[in-house]
């Protein structure tokens, strides 16, 4: 049988893996930080018949530059912003897909701050485009002066900031992101994945008048409990949304995908009722993992990064067999844990609750 050392793959793909993470069908997945809430039945049914309509005329190409979608992006991100400045792809890993292909490249560079989102490096080998990683400072928190200076010293092309940060949860302020845009020439690009689920911060789409260099990427995966659909989008300078254009393949979101979207976004208030629900479960799953001894990172994401496992893969195979699946990342001592309902949470606090007491 052939491998993937038989074929004549480019130099810097060799030996690399694919992005993964486990699917088991078990009764608690909060491994992929996806909001676990089902969506609305009035919600459904209006998508539902929003498909119906787009079926209907599949005969025939989508919007290519899908313009309601974008009109009804600019519309719920608000401060002003106009289709003109809006661009979408299937999952925020196309859109930064996208970016690196038209502004990274061979002899390029991206940087960004570990640990953090995976996917970024991965993105980078799929581009061609040199990856420089930058360890963060204890505690994970980043810093005007640190990423000021790993900026001056690196000089990228690109640069991206997750803010919060996936996977440690760590808030992004806005200082920081001034800061990063004034230190270096390339393109910076704020990756708010997870911004809704952060009530103490302003979006970074407030910076962009006057900052055609800075880029905002969003998704609907997350808060918008809309992971199946795949739909991320991105806000910025309406030069670099031309940019984009250079690069994205023809007819790149399905007619099912802008219906379902644009349909989802007239409906945000009731998608995002869930979320002050979700912070209430992260925090109360961050206080039970703290009193039983663990350290707790600080998240304004859907999920907190706990260190303190003396056998980190141990307590996920236990959990795994218990039917619930987190996230071993690999970080030394740390697991992560997405916030799910509360019946999930009871459930994963319950299960670490008796694993630890067993072990001690």
């Amino acid at each position: 049988m052939t491998s993937l050392s038989d074929l004549p793959l480019r130099a810097n793909l060799v030996g690399k893996s694919p992005y993964g993470a486990p699917q088991d069908p078990v009764p608690v997945s909060l491994n992929v930080n996806e909001n676990t809430h089902p969506i609305p039945d009035e919600v459904v049914a209006d998508i539902a018949a929003a498909l119906e309509r787009a079926v209907r005329t599949a005969n025939r190409y989508p919007d290519r530059d899908f313009v309601e979608l974008r009109e009804a992006l600019a519309g719920y991100l608000g401060h002003g912003l106009t289709a003109e400045q809006l661009w979408a792809a299937n999952g925020s890993n196309e859109v930064l897909q996208q970016v690196l292909q038209a502004f990274g490249g061979p002899g390029r560079t991206l940087l960004s701050f570990s640990p953090t989102y995976s996917m970024y490096p991965l993105l980078a080998d799929g581009t061609d485009t040199a990856y420089i990683d930058v360890p963060r400072p204890t505690g994970y928190r980043l810093t005007p002066e640190s990423v000021r200076a790993a900026l001056t010293e690196h000089a990228p092309s690109i640069a991206i900031l997750c803010g919060p940060n996936n996977p440690t949860g760590t808030p992004l302020d806005r200082e920081t992101i001034l800061a990063a845009y004034d230190a270096f020439d390339g393109m910076l690009i704020v990756d708010e994945a997870y911004f809704e689920f952060d009530n103490e911060r302003e979006s970074a789409v407030t910076l962009l008048e006057g900052r055609p260099r800075l880029l905002v990427s969003r998704t609907m995966s997350k808060a918008f409990a809309f992971a199946g659909v795949r739909l991320g989008y991105l806000a910025a300078d309406p030069a670099v949304i031309d940019a984009l254009r250079l690069v994205r393949l023809p007819y790149h979101l399905s007619a099912l995908t802008q219906a379902a979207a644009t349909t989802a976004i007239k409906h945000a208030a009731t998608m995002l009722a869930t979320v002050d629900d979700i912070r209430v479960q992260r925090d109360r799953l961050a206080a039970a993992l703290t009193e039983l001894g663990y350290r707790v990172h600080d998240s304004g994401a859907n999920f907190i990064l706990v260190g303190g496992f003396l056998d980190p893969n141990g307590m996920f195979e236990e959990l795994r067999a218990r039917g619930i699946l987190i996230r071993h990342l690999g970080i030394a001592g740390h697991l992560r844990i997405t916030a799910g309902t509360e019946a999930e949470t009871t459930e994963v606090i319950r299960a670490i609750t008796e694993l630890t007491t067993l072990s001690s």
